[in-house]
């Protein structure tokens, strides 16, 4: 027979921290053996993201890179000849917080496409910034003579109906894209 151990205060303290010692050991390993895969999903995302926003390139986007401000932006080339440029970008004013998006630019500054990498965004309303009818209003715009505004407050954005909130942190995004591409690269945009 087993001895049944006392029900005292420093036991119970001594089951549950061997308890919380054995569950934090299990949770560490299971954060180390899916980190790695975290990771790499993580940049095969964003690498597709890159080739959906630009034209055809054949250089190596992770070997032109440059990070300013909180965003991430890739030159882009084909036989050496600039395609473009892609901005990993953001906004925190999202109805469902944070939004990351990557947009791509030609070398005159307007917008190819742009895509949306992760949202948490309502489902039915704010999600609809991923549908065609949204996002495709801003191709072949340039934010120099584009104003990246809704139109319920002054700008050319068609915002999505019962989801402003989300149209005005898409164009907050696409802003904040175009302003650091052109705050280290002064000409972008300066050429219709």
């Amino acid at each position: 027979m087993s001895k049944k151990l006392e029900s005292t205060l420093p036991n119970m303290v001594l089951s549950l921290t061997l308890i919380s010692l054995v569950m934090s050991a299990a949770l560490s390993i299971a954060y180390l053996k899916t980190k790695g895969p975290i990771e790499q999903a993580e940049k095969q995302k964003e690498k597709s993201g890159i080739e959906q926003v630009v034209p055809a390139f054949d250089n190596n986007p992770a070997s032109a890179v440059m990070d300013t401000n909180g965003l991430k932006i890739y030159t882009l080339r084909k036989q050496d000849q600039l395609v473009g440029y892609a901005v990993r970008t953001y906004t925190d004013k999202g109805f469902g917080g944070h939004i990351d998006i990557i947009a791509g630019f030609l070398p005159d500054g307007s917008i190819y496409n742009t895509v949306v990498i992760q949202h948490k965004e309502t489902p039915g309303l704010g999600t609809k910034m991923l549908e065609p009818k949204f996002k495709d209003q801003f191709q072949g715009k340039n934010p120099a003579t584009f104003q990246l505004t809704v139109k319920k407050d002054g700008g050319q954005v068609d915002a999505i109906t019962a989801a402003t909130i989300s149209s005005r942190a898409y164009c907050d995004a696409l802003q904040r894209a175009y302003d650091g591409l052109h705050t280290i690269n002064g000409s972008i945009g300066a050429t219709q």
